[in-house]
């Protein structure tokens, strides 16, 4: 299997910006998985949505797959939202 080209959106640099340095590592550690499975363990698409979220701790990781470019863009990070 062909392995996945991760980009960042723009916005994410922001994101990540409020993010403590110990949850920051661990999530870009997660965000690496897709590049070998698109589609890792614990990742879900997102209803009515082209994409998909993976968790890290309480952190939400939203991403976009481009099969045809082999490509991921990670879209958003940030926290969970509580109900």
């Amino acid at each position: 299997m062909a392995e996945y080209k991760i980009f960042f959106k723009k916005s994410v640099a922001k994101d990540f910006e409020t993010i403590p340095k110990k949850d920051l590592k661990r999530i870009i550690k997660r965000i690496g998985e897709p590049a070998n499975d698109p589609r890792p363990s614990g990742g879900e698409k997102l209803t009515g949505q082209d994409r998909y979220r993976l968790r890290q701790g309480r952190y939400r990781i939203v991403y976009s797959i481009q099969k045809n470019e082999l490509t991921i863009w990670v879209v958003k990070v940030g926290h969970r939202k509580h109900t």
